[in-house]
């Protein structure tokens, strides 16, 4: 319990940067976000597209940018932090879910995704339908773990260090949820 306190007090010094890196399909990316005190800079953002349909900006958060995917995956490194910038009219729920089933599912072991299994349907309760310019912000704290914000309010925590790695592979990994996005975030 005490974990979880000291994780929702260090995320809520989370800000956001003033200064504007990018526009993104008329999103203004902030070019840094502080995560449990740390300044983090963009790495990358870019849509997520579901045929024609711009559904998201997403945009990746690092201590320092690069463009190998390993460093991006060594969460033991610092805090890291995804954006979700809601373009579509309406997210439910249950896509929310069914997307992290299916991208965890594409990109993990059937072993690892058993391992995983629990920590994911606990992630996957902190969610709820969103709609278009609603923000999801998943923060990362060594040590601590995942947090959830959506809209500035905090849904909650998922305790340890491997689930975000994991989750990094939704967008990164070697089936991504959508590759031009993955190559964005990757600053590529």
């Amino acid at each position: 319990m005490k974990r979880v306190i000291a994780l929702a007090a260090s995320l809520l010094l989370f800000t956001t940067g003033k200064a504007t890196a990018l526009e993104v399909a008329g999103v203004q990316v902030p070019s840094h976000a502080a995560v449990a005190g740390q300044q983090l800079v963009l790495n990358g953002a870019g849509v997520r597209k579901k045929f024609f349909i711009k559904v998201y900006v997403g945009a990746l958060y690092l201590p320092e940018p690069t463009h190998d995917l390993e460093r991006v995956l060594d969460v033991s490194s610092g805090p890291r932090a995804v954006h979700m910038y809601i373009r579509y009219k309406e997210i439910d729920r249950q896509k929310l879910v069914d997307g992290w089933e299916e991208g965890f599912r594409k990109n993990l072991s059937p072993e690892a995704y058993q391992a995983r299994k629990g920590d994911l349907e606990r992630f996957n309760r902190l969610f709820h339908s969103v709609r278009k310019g609603d923000v999801i912000r998943i923060t990362y704290v060594p040590g601590l773990g995942t947090g959830v914000w959506i809209n500035d309010e905090q849904t909650g925590i998922v305790p340890g260090d491997d689930f975000f790695r994991d989750l990094l592979l939704v967008w990164l990994g070697e089936h991504p949820a959508d590759k031009g996005l993955k190559e964005a975030m990757l600053g590529r």
